[in-house]
């Protein structure tokens, strides 16, 4: 017997709980994973609260992300006792995810985890963190460099912003931090972000080409705020966009692209190649610094989680939301 969040959905709404299954419940797979660990990110917020019809099948085990010990295989990279973490793919959506004490997926879903971070300091990164990674090695493989100016974090309290900051200042960018809870204002610093923006400056509507500002941006808020920010990029900068928490809409102009060759790089995390993946994870190995997680992250347990993403969704969460899967 393990215990798992159930989403279910009656003929209205939906229900949320913590069940007991067996394995003989679990989806097919060729590996089966003892999860040490989940998160909450702002996806899982969505299943759980039912704000958004994320959630293909029902029942459903919520939960994009996985780390634990894998348990059973018989998939040829895999066998009994490895480390491995699980960003994306689908689960929580059309597939048992990691809200659970046990997880059965497909192997090639999979990657190892670095020595260099437990299960739950993966967690503390989670998808949120990958997507990060995902972002800054898109900038710098595009060819933006610290010399070149500075990169705007857009969402910059979040779990996104909150990695992608670390891991920009490690690599040696000055990062200006734009956040809707300028109280935050010394979390960002000791993250490493050399100025804090009211996001107020960019959330509205504004002119289709404006001051140049940044060499690079890493957007997760969409809608206005991405459009401003693609207006300020400098001459060939480019702009990361891998979020919509202000909206899916884009009301921008072709001016930055065509009157200063801006470019504009979508990041996905849920279906990316396993080289692309193994790359981000190698980058936050190397690059954050597990000590900064102890700040990005807090922790809750399995029941926990369901209050924890009304919060999550009401804006209420600064960070990276940890689950103890077996607390």
């Amino acid at each position: 017997m393990f215990s798992a969040l159930v989403i279910e959905k009656p003929e209205t709404g939906q229900t949320v709980t913590r069940k007991s299954l067996q394995d003989t419940d679990l989806p097919d797979g060729n590996v089966t994973v003892d999860v040490e660990y989940s998160t909450l990110n702002f996806k899982d917020a969505l299943a759980i609260t039912g704000r958004s019809p994320v959630v293909r099948k029902f029942p459903m085990v919520p939960g994009i992300d996985i780390a634990g010990v894998v348990a059973d295989s018989s998939h040829e990279r895999w066998s009994k006792g490895d480390r491995v973490v699980l960003n994306g793919w689908g689960v929580g959506e059309t597939h048992w995810g990691g809200l659970a004490q046990r997880a059965r997926i497909d192997g090639d879903w999979l990657v190892p985890l670095p020595e260099a971070f437990t299960t739950r300091q993966a967690m503390a990164i989670g998808t949120a963190g990958y997507t990060a990674s995902l972002c800054v090695d898109a900038l710098v493989a595009f060819g933006i460099a610290p010399d070149q100016g500075d990169i705007l974090v857009t969402g910059a309290t979040g779990g996104v912003g909150s990695v992608a900051i670390a891991l920009l200042a490690k690599a040696g960018f000055s990062v200006t931090a734009a956040t809707g809870k300028t109280s935050e204002a010394d979390y960002l610093t000791s993250l490493g972000a050399t100025a804090v923006l009211d996001r107020a400056e960019l959330s509205a509507a504004g002119k289709p080409l404006q001051k140049e500002r940044w060499a690079g941006v890493v957007d997760t808020a969409g809608s206005h705020t991405l459009a401003n920010a693609c207006a300020q990029t400098r001459y060939g900068g480019a702009v990361a966009a891998c979020g919509l928490a202000q909206g899916m809409d884009f009301p921008a102009s072709v001016a930055p692209f065509i009157l200063r060759g801006v470019s504009l790089l979508g990041i996905d995390s849920v279906m990316a190649p396993h080289p692309r993946r193994t790359a981000a994870w190698d980058r936050l190995a190397r690059d954050l610094d597990a000590s900064a997680l102890d700040a990005i992250a807090h922790e809750v347990g399995l029941e926990e989680a369901i209050g924890a993403a009304g919060k999550l969704m009401d804006g209420n969460v600064r960070g990276r939301i940890v689950v103890d899967v077996n607390r």
